[in-house]
């Protein structure tokens, strides 16, 4: 039979060693309770970057659309302005024909 102060002794260090092993347990319930909350966190921030990063795309998009669009409508109303200022040359140019033809006819030959 073993001896009752060793018995005691042992289940002194037995109940010591079952309550550091429930304060080891509780404090990593504890932690992992942190972590899980941690985790939480990360994901809505997570969650709020991607939207973010998603409504910025949206922006972009449609300042480019409206770039695209400004730049379009500019290149347009060059061409139109060019065309234009053509125009007014090539009638320039027959004008300046016609006087030239005019002038033909009304100077003698001599004083060509």
């Amino acid at each position: 039979m073993p001896d009752p102060a060793d018995t005691e002794r042992r289940l002194t260090a037995l109940e010591a060693r079952v309550e550091h092993v429930a304060a080891e347990a509780s404090a990593a319930r504890h932690l992992a309770a942190a972590n899980d909350h941690d985790l939480a966190d990360l994901g809505v921030k997570v969650d709020a970057n991607r939207r973010a990063i998603n409504a910025l795309g949206v922006q972009t998009a449609a300042r480019f659309d409206r770039l695209e669009n400004e730049v379009r409508t500019g290149f347009a109303e060059t061409r139109r302005g060019f065309a234009e200022m053509r125009g007014k040359l090539d009638q320039t140019a027959a004008g300046n024909q016609i006087i030239v033809e005019l002038l033909t006819r009304l100077l003698p030959h001599d004083e060509r």
